[in-house]
């Protein structure tokens, strides 16, 4: 049986006065690949960034790997390996490609960070054939490339992804899954967080529908897919 790698309980997430996450549980587990999906404003960032100790929660408990991790600094957590690309990519606009990988590691300490970049160039050709170029330059499929990337740099035992598709062209969202299943299937656990519900529903194993910041359904990914409700409220049918 798979361990339960991530584990939220009861997650509240409040802005002034406003109830942002108002009690949210969900569990990801070793080698699963999950799908947090529900439209624009739905809570879905802002529980991520309570989970990377980037915003702190007023209520509830999230644990990785078996231990609390409320309070821990999201450096602390990227050295223990959980680690997300937030949406908007977040590159180093003025460092060059490889600079950012570089970054990307900046918690190791080992001998194999150039072997890592190499292996993300093999994952990314087009970041090995620009890695001189500033990353402030590229287009934004490219700058999402990079961003996953880095991300991969820390090397994740949890990576999650917060709205990779989010204003990328029809051909660059295709590339972005593509790699996003070929990261799965290299052993690397997924919380992927998508307003595109049909493409990361038929990539995941199980999903989670989150709504004015509850979780409304949880179940198989290929249920959810063909439930009518989800299909009304996120496929337009």
């Amino acid at each position: 049986m798979a361990r339960t790698l991530l584990a939220v309980r009861g997650l509240k997430v409040a802005y002034g006065g406003i109830q942002a996450v108002k009690g949210v549980s969900f569990d990801v587990q070793e080698g699963e690949l999950v799908s947090l999906i529900g439209a624009n404003g739905a809570g879905k960032t802002t529980t991520l960034k309570a989970v990377t100790g980037l915003q702190p929660m007023t209520s509830g408990d999230i644990e990785f790997m078996g231990q609390s991790i409320q309070g821990r600094g999201p450096w602390e957590l990227v050295r223990q390996g959980l680690v997300m690309v937030p949406e908007g990519r977040g590159t180093f606009a003025r460092m060059t490609i490889t600079e950012n990988l570089q970054m990307g590691a900046f918690t190791r300490d080992d001998k194999d960070i150039a072997a890592d970049i190499d292996r993300v160039f093999a994952i990314f050709p087009r970041l090995r054939e620009r890695s001189s170029q500033l990353a402030g330059t590229m287009s934004g499929g490219e700058q999402q490339m990079l961003a996953m990337g880095r991300a991969l740099m820390a090397r994740p035992k949890v990576l999650l992804l917060d709205e990779p598709s989010m204003g990328l062209s029809p051909m660059m969202v295709d590339k972005i899954f593509e790699v996003i299943n070929d990261i799965h299937r290299q052993g690397v656990t997924v919380l992927l967080v998508e307003q595109n519900a049909s493409r990361a529903l038929q990539l995941a194993s199980r999903g989670y529908v989150m709504e004015s910041g509850e979780i409304t359904m949880n179940g198989d990914a290929k249920s959810l897919l063909n439930d009518p409700k989800v299909r009304a409220a996120y496929l337009g049918e």
